[in-house]
């Protein structure tokens, strides 16, 4: 490896450090100040009717080309087409390939002008996850149009800032990745930002904690547009047990030892590898996105997608960009075939056994989900 190349591993390395630093300081744990406020929030989401003379709503997934958070994008639309509950469309920003973050790509059904000439009347529910851009004019002056149009807008984790800048929570009660709760609180005083419920609602506006709160957050979505039944239904089949909004901010803290470990395991550029994940048509795109999600997230391996044809389509007709090349260094792993909502706790054992406990432990605090007492999924551990 060249000098220059080390060295910026290196001042990356330290910049996390420092940065993460901070938040194992202001996000120790809820702050009193922070409590559990469900009295200002409910518990279910009540819809207007669709618009336009729609039999069904329409739902519309967005993303930036330039970074979406994969499990905030994929989740969600692979939930709501699962329950038939609805019609989804996924737009981005611009046309072409959209980079998930930390993996894999994939394209829209269209670009947001496209949307824009096609339905006049605008989308029924937005739903926006995290996004690199957060602060871009065009993606917020995007937003606040739908809104404006009467969309129900949710966000997954850190999605709530892009709609927090888009001015859509002043006056509100919301929630965010509990990394992020104490920077937000101060760039906007003025929304009641909530700890200890995995996703808040306040009117037509609906937030979510970290990543692993887009699947619950999903079914809750399912049923305030089709009823419990449905919602359980689609449950049953994902192997989801509950979808409530109970939760503990307080559990998910950055020690230093995490700091450390994600520190190591960057540095150690020699222990680098790629996980490659072969998909073919059909593949579960919730599996899928749990997997490549978790294991991009360990400092130590980028998860890739491949298939010889170069693009696929999932089994509710998400478009994934591929790699077509396999080479022989590369760690495959074996096709998933449980429940997706199990997909994340086979990836966080698998990582236990190819990298060791912290690292898995530490994929599962990004994920803010508790590892060893799962919160929504109905498995046995």
């Amino acid at each position: 490896m060249k000098y220059s190349a080390l060295l910026k591993i290196t001042g990356f390395a330290l910049v996390l450090i420092a940065v993460s630093a901070y938040y194992s300081q202001s996000c120790l744990g809820a702050d009193p100040s922070y409590a559990n406020i469900s009295a200002l929030t409910e518990n279910s989401l009540t819809l207007p009717a669709p618009k336009d003379r729609r039999t069904r709503p329409l739902v519309v997934g967005l993303a930036d080309n330039a970074g979406t958070e994969t499990t905030d994008f994929v989740i969600p639309y692979g939930v709501l087409k699962e329950s038939g509950a609805a019609d989804v469309v996924t737009v981005s920003t611009e046309p072409g390939t959209v980079k998930l973050i930390p993996a894999l790509q994939i394209r829209t059904d269209m670009t947001i002008g496209q949307f824009d000439q096609s339905t006049l009347a605008g989308a029924d529910i937005l739903i926006i996850p995290a996004m690199d851009r957060e602060e871009d004019p065009v993606l917020l002056n995007w937003v606040r149009a739908q809104s404006e149009k009467g969309a129900t807008v949710m966000s997954i984790c850190g999605g709530a800032r892009v709609i927090a800048h888009a001015g859509l929570l002043e006056g509100k009660a919301a929630t965010t990745h509990w990394s992020g709760l104490e920077e937000i609180t101060e760039i906007f005083p003025g929304t009641t930002w909530v700890h200890n419920q995995r996703f808040v609602i306040d009117g037509q506006i609906m937030t979510t904690t970290g990543i692993s709160a887009s699947l619950p957050s999903s079914l809750a979505l399912v049923e305030a547009i089709a009823g419990r039944h449905t919602a359980e239904l689609t449950a049953q089949r994902l192997g989801v047990g509950t979808w409530g909004t109970d939760h503990d901010t307080s559990a998910f803290t950055l020690g230093v030892d995490q700091i450390f470990l994600a520190a190591g395991n960057w540095l150690a550029v020699w222990r680098h590898e790629i996980v490659e994940m072969p998909v073919d048509g059909g593949f579960d795109e919730i599996s899928v996105a749990f997997m490549a999600d978790a294991w991009s997230r360990t400092f130590r391996s980028e998860a890739l997608a491949t298939h010889a044809s170069g693009a696929v389509r999932s089994r509710h007709g998400l478009l994934i960009e591929t790699e077509t090349v396999s080479e022989s260094e590369h760690y495959v792993l074996p096709v998933y075939t449980g429940t997706p909502a199990s997909a994340l706790d086979a990836a966080l054992e698998a990582i236990t056994g190819r990298y060791g406990a912290p690292t898995a432990d530490f994929v599962a605090l990004q994920f803010e989900y508790l590892r060893r007492q799962p919160i929504y999924l109905n498995i046995e551990i």
